[in-house]
């Protein structure tokens, strides 16, 4: 299956995830919903952001020019929210899965679709 094909079917196709993206973690983007833009600097902040945990508590997330508060912050998974919106940010072993879901769909409906892709690619050795 192509990258473009797990942003389209597993993620935004399960109809939980708003859009989404693949980045590699030595950077550039594997995959990414139409429309959706991370910038540069964006990228470069949420590979950081899994080793600088602290930074990204305090800080929060920035996803297409939008500031998420980060909920919850630790070496595998970044859960954050933005009013009724939020995303969900999952490391594997060669990527980040970057997915973001808009009310009224909730993050108990939204995180086990991007931590479910993200144990598939792990066991697939991405």
């Amino acid at each position: 299956m192509s990258w473009q094909a797990y942003v389209d079917n597993n993620l935004v196709g399960s109809g939980k995830i708003h859009r989404a993206a693949i980045l590699g973690h030595k950077g550039g983007v594997w995959a990414i919903s139409p429309g959706y833009t991370l910038s540069a600097e964006e990228q470069k902040a949420i590979l950081a952001a899994f080793d600088k945990q602290d930074v990204t508590q305090a800080k929060g997330v920035h996803l297409a020019g939008q500031k998420f508060f980060t909920l919850q912050c630790n070496t595998r998974s970044i859960y954050g929210k933005k009013a009724a919106d939020g995303c969900v940010l999952v490391k594997t072993k060669q990527a980040i899965l970057v997915a973001e879901y808009v009310g009224p769909i909730q993050a108990p409906e939204a995180t086990p679709v991007v931590e479910g892709l993200a144990d598939y690619l792990i066991g697939a050795g991405y």
